[in-house]
This record gives C-alpha cells, sequence and structure tokens, in this order.
C-alpha cells in the first residue's frame, strides 16, 4: 500500500514537472512574441497553468530575492522537485524493495 502511495505521488510530481516546463516554455513565446495572450487558446491554457502552479510559486517567491524580470521561481521549483522524485521517493522505494527481499 506504501508502495502504491509513493508510485502516485511520484507519478503526480513528474505531472507537476512537465506542467512548470510548458509555462516556463509558454512565457517565453509571450515574452518574446511569438504567440499573443490575446489568442483566446493561450489566455486559457495561461490561465489553467497559473492557476495550477500559483500555489506552489508564491511560498518560494516570498523566499527568493528578486531577480528583475527574470524569474527563477520556476528553476527552484524543478530543483525541489527533482530532489524529491530522485532522491526522497526513488531511495524509500529502494528501501522498500530491499526490505521486501
Amino acid at each position: 500500500m506504501f508502495k502504491m502511495t509513493l508510485e502516485i505521488l511520484d507519478f503526480a510530481l513528474m505531472i507537476l514537472t512537465w506542467i512548470i516546463i510548458v509555462q516556463a516554455i509558454l512565457s517565453w513565446l509571450v515574452g518574446f512574441n511569438v504567440i499573443s495572450r490575446y489568442n483566446e487558446f493561450v489566455a486559457t491554457l495561461w490561465t489553467a497553468l497559473d492557476r495550477i502552479t500559483r500555489p506552489i510559486y508564491d511560498p518560494i517567491r516570498r523566499i527568493m530575492p528578486d531577480t528583475g524580470p527574470l524569474d527563477l521561481t520556476p528553476l527552484a521549483v524543478l530543483l525541489i522537485l527533482f530532489v524529491l522524485r530522485n532522491i526522497v521517493i526513488s531511495g524509500l522505494l529502494q528501501q522498500l524493495a530491499n526490505a521486501s527481499l
């Protein structure tokens, strides 16, 4: 049961990682005027991604120094997700596998 919970958590963190990557790419495309936020699809996607990531970004933004127009919050969150997925969760799954032997 605990293993399945860890696997579900790992999958959710992987999806969140991809959401952050998509949002970063979308922000670059908007920033360089490749696409416009006045487009209905882009505006809807922008709003959806913002609603998903804002609760995660806000606490990190309070801690991080202001870097002007360059927002390093997604990078910090991706680093945290990397540590959680590749060190904590995989380590716990490995311990469970070793314990069951």
